[in-house]
């Protein structure tokens, strides 16, 4: 993500390279953000901000083994 991107926005895709993933993203407007909060969606691919609601998807979906 090179643009800043509004806090309000329901959907991000996300991929390998942005885990752990935490909301908000460094790429989002700080001034209205909430606390950081970092979220599991290693394991099902997808996963919504208990915050904001701001929408994730893992690009190629789950991620397979791990701890």
């Amino acid at each position: 993500m090179s643009e800043p991107v509004t806090n309000s926005q329901t959907h991000i895709e996300v991929t390998a390279a942005d885990l752990p993933l935490h909301c908000p993203m460094p790429s989002m407007i700080l001034w209205n953000a909430h606390p950081r909060v970092y979220l599991p969606i290693q394991k099902t691919g997808e996963v919504a901000c208990p915050y904001c609601g701001t929408k994730y998807s893992l690009v190629g979906g789950p991620v397979a083994g791990g701890h």
